[in-house]
């Protein structure tokens, strides 16, 4: 009785497997991603406790709005063109510069924002911003 394996045509197996090593690695990596973050080292400080409260002025800000029919307002105040450039003037003449929140309706023409803009130029007042939704 003589024992045979397998076929003579078939070759030896000179390959390693590598799908079961690759499985046991991505698990091993999950188990340390997670046990990392669970394990954040810090140090144990006690911080000192204080009452003092920082007291920021709000910056001054002027709103300009400027509607479809390009009408103007400063703060919900319907003002004209002469009048927005006399109060422009007065607040560039400060010593604090105020912010400027722009807000143009989107259906505005684009000569009436360049002439606010020019005006805000002429009064030397550089902070605007423009307010969208």
């Amino acid at each position: 009785m003589a024992f045979h394996l397998g076929n003579d045509d078939m070759q030896d197996m000179s390959e390693m497997n590598l799908i079961p090593l690759i499985d046991i690695m991505l698990v091993l990596m999950i188990i340390f991603m997670v046990t990392a973050t669970v394990l954040n080292p810090s140090v144990p400080l006690d911080l000192p406790q204080t009452s003092a409260e920082v007291n920021e002025l709000p910056p001054q800000t002027i709103q300009i709005s400027i509607d479809e029919d390009a009408g103007l307002y400063w703060d919900d105040q319907p003002i004209t063109i002469q009048e927005l450039e006399s109060r422009l003037m007065e607040q560039g003449g400060s010593a604090e510069q105020p912010t400027i929140q722009l807000r143009a309706d989107k259906d505005s023409r684009y000569d009436t924002v360049a002439q606010v803009l020019a005006l805000a130029s002429a009064a030397q007042l550089s902070k605007i911003a423009f307010v969208n939704e």
